[in-house]
């Protein structure tokens, strides 16, 4: 690099710069105010006019000059601004290299300067660069295309990766498919960062837009939609930053945004040399790729300038380029990217390259190494081989762990907020902090109040979902959630029930890794479309079981849902049965609760009952027994299994104190209340929730369900061992009941004067 700078015509311009540069300071100053006289022909005119043959020395000159005009206009601005620092005066994380320091400071951030030729390095010795002012913009604008369970979680990571350095407010865009949409918006909504907002655009209206064009790349027809952002994104926005899914960030991507004030001319789209061969054809014999300028260009990111784009008709533009290398080519190969490379090779003055590390592509072919002299000059990683992780590098273990550091990393840190930067309120979480602050910090109690308001991050459909339910409206879903300690479970579960199943499991960024891991290596699970797991973020001191309960609820899409637990395994057949139970007991038109019998086991190695005259033998013999008998006889009492064990019929039972059935009800059922945490009368308000609400229960002759054995959880250590845990569940207890005597009025009397000791 410092060779590049010895030339004798840089070392007159630098020259001619200390010169320059001091005289127009002085006479700026002392004028207050310099100006240009504007030239007649405007820079766009000028270059069209020039590449049709029209331009002559002295339309040259003038276009040189105005390139000066706004360059000094430039400096102007400079001039007229305090510089400013950009060390970290926030709530800053830390490094992804130094987790450990949350406080870490960092130095200015510096922007290399696109060259020319082929793939560059990094470095900027010859020049110094302007520092990133974190409130010289308002909002930075990232436009994404995500669609599919799979494309929704490689987002979260780029997601982390820059919200972890940024300083600006945010607004994010993404074109999605209703999957996508559904899972980023619960997701958004859930973690709660401040100053950043999210649109969606729905991608199905968008197809028709370029399912025209054949293309083989494994995106499919969504690696194709980038094409179409200057008509989908809102018609006043100016300019975006556009990401592939599979991005890393390391580094604040106002950086990049910063970029865009470079761009000259008629340049309108900002990108980075494609890193590999290519588009220069000679990867394999025969190989005939799309034509492109040089080596191409990568659009895994794309600084797209909006406005400018539109006036250049641009929709029509590569329409007409994509129709006639199509009548040669067939199809696309790289979707988006042949296009794009296409056009730019018809104009290639549209294109400002960008210096290679803000888009260092790791495949098996690249010459990424030859982009940079060091790991930490890198600023975005771009995982665009479909090995993703398993690429060859030398230095791809320092790539990996990178990218791991964001996949685990704990997002609810990100929820810190922006000093110093307007950004608009946020109503959600001024009602939650005054809601917050309305609670007495001096209530022995006040830590069980507080995580009923807390919000929890949560992540729908955290794998690939697939599942229709039955057109005879019968369909049931078995409901349950879990921590790590009982992931071995289900397995299990999904041999014992074939029907859909709705999970809530609450996990940290890092134990949502290990499940991932888990459930991917397990070919019963991946044999499975038809269960829904759903990511609900560790935070707070206690597990919040009947949230985890009411997202499990809320995500189950059949007409029927079946209550369980995670360590219950059902009887073989229980879905078919439940399913019969349905029309036989007129569901649809009636008010039911469908009550499964609940047993349980000591045994670790149990030979499961595969018919109730086999659960009846193991019951005489003690190796089972009725559920929680010797030691909370209450909760499953009014089933009564003395008539249980000769009934042929389903029968009727009446609500007891303390009664906690699992039971199977409409889909449209009360859900569980959130003020019960942890260990306790989670599941006794509910089932009065819905006796308040005049539900029959009906015990059935041929179900049953049996609890395996497991250590003790921690919630219910605690419960045990703390006398204040039991206190403050004992006043909440009290407080449900009062609720509901307010909302049930003399009905729910009964629940007040009912002998409810826990």
């Amino acid at each position: 690099m410092l060779g590049m700078c010895r030339g004798r015509r840089k070392f007159l311009a630098a020259s001619l710069a200390l010169l320059f540069i001091p005289a127009l300071t002085w006479l700026y100053l002392s004028s207050g105010n310099f100006h240009v006289k504007p030239l007649p022909l405007s820079p766009l005119e000028l270059q069209s006019s020039m590449l049709v043959g029209g331009a002559g020395e002295r339309q040259a000159l003038e276009l040189r000059v105005r390139e000066v005009e706004e360059e000094n206009r430039a400096l102007r601005r400079e001039l007229s601004q305090p510089s400013k620092s950009l060390t970290n005066s926030n709530h800053y994380h830390g490094h992804p290299g130094n987790l450990s320091h949350p406080h870490l400071k960092r130095e200015e951030v510096k922007y290399g300067e696109a060259q020319k030729g082929v793939i560059t390095g990094n470095s900027s010795d010859c020049m110094p660069q302007p520092v990133v002012d974190k409130c010289e913009v308002r909002t930075i604008h990232v436009a994404i295309v995500c669609a599919g369970y799979n494309a929704s979680r490689d987002v979260v990571t780029l997601v982390k990766s820059v919200l972890f350095h940024r300083r600006n407010p945010l607004h994010f865009h993404f074109i999605t498919d209703s999957i996508a949409q559904q899972i980023l918006a619960s997701l958004f909504h859930t973690w709660m960062v401040p100053a950043v907002r999210v649109d969606f655009y729905d991608a199905d209206e968008l197809k028709s837009e370029v399912s025209w064009i054949p293309n083989k790349h494994y995106s499919g027809i969504y690696g194709l939609m980038k094409l179409v952002l200057t008509k989908t994104l809102p018609s006043d926005l100016q300019r975006v930053i556009v990401l592939d899914t599979d991005i890393t960030f390391a580094t604040d991507i106002a950086e990049l945004w910063a970029v865009f004030h470079k761009f000259k001319g008629q340049q309108v789209l900002g990108l980075v040399e494609n890193q590999s061969d290519w588009y220069l054809g000679n990867l394999w014999k025969n190989h005939r790729p799309w034509p492109a300028l040089g080596r191409g260009f990568n659009t895994g990111v794309i600084l797209l300038l909006l406005d400018h784009l539109r006036k250049l008709r641009w929709e029509q533009m590569w329409r007409l380029t994509a129709e006639r290398e199509l009548m040669s080519m067939l199809s696309t190969s790289l979707a988006d990217q042949d296009i794009f490379n296409a056009v730019i090779k018809q104009n290639p003055f549209l294109v400002h390259q960008l210096p290679c590390f803000w888009n260092v592509q790791l495949s098996d072919h690249t010459r990424s190494e030859k982009c940079y002299r060091d790991v930490s000059d890198l600023k975005v990683i771009h995982w665009n081989s479909p090995k993703k992780l398993r690429v060859k590098n030398k230095h791809v273990e320092f790539f990996r762990n990178l990218y791991l550091t964001f996949l685990e990393y704990d997002g609810n840190l990100l929820r810190r907020e922006l000093f110093g930067c307007p950004s608009e309120t946020d109503h959600n979480s001024e009602n939650l902090q005054k809601t917050l602050s309305e609670l007495d910090e001096d209530d022995p109690c006040y830590e069980f109040r507080r995580e009923r308001f807390t919000v929890h991050r949560t992540h729908l459909y955290f794998l690939h979902y697939e599942y229709e339910p039955s057109a005879d409206n019968t369909d049931v879903t078995l409901v349950a959630q879990l921590s790590m300690d009982r992931l071995q479970m289900l397995e299990a579960i999904c041999k014992h029930w074939e029907g859909p199943i709705s999970l809530a499991l609450y996990l940290s960024d890092a134990e949502a890794q290990q499940f991932l891991r888990y459930a991917q290596g397990s070919e019963v699970l991946m044999s499975r479309g038809n269960v829904g797991y759903h990511i609900v973020y560790k935070e707070g001191q206690f597990y919040p079981v009947n949230l985890l309960r009411n997202v499990a609820m809320r995500q189950v899409n059949t007409p029927y849902m079946f209550l369980s637990d995670i360590d219950f395994l059902p009887m073989y057949g229980l879905y078919e049965y439940l399913r019969k139970s349905v029309v036989q007991l007129d569901m649809a038109n009636t008010k039911k609760a469908l009550v499964v019998p609940a047993f349980e086991t000591l045994r670790y190695r149990l030979s499961f009952p595969k018919s109730k005259a086999e659960l009846l033998s193991q019951l005489d013999m003690g190796t089972l027994f009725t559920f929680r008998y010797h030691v909370w006889t209450k909760g499953h009492a009014p089933t009564n299994f003395a008539k249980w064990r000769t009934a042929t019929t389903p029968y009727r039972v009446q609500w007891e104190a303390d009664f906690e059935p699992y039971v199977m009800v409409k889909k449209d059922s009360p859900e569980y209340d959130r003020r019960f945490v942890g260990f306790g009368w989670n599941k006794v308000a509910h089932i009065m929730e819905l006796d308040a609400q005049e539900y029959e229960f009906v015990v059935l002759p041929n179900a049953y369900m049996i609890h395996m054995p497991h250590a003790p959880s921690f919630d219910i250590t605690k419960f045990r061992s703390n006398e204040q845990y039991r206190v403050c569940l004992k006043t909440l207890k009290e407080e449900f009941q009062q609720n509901m005597s307010r909302r049930y009025g003399f009905a729910a009397l009964k629940y007040m004067t009912a002998d409810n000791n826990s």
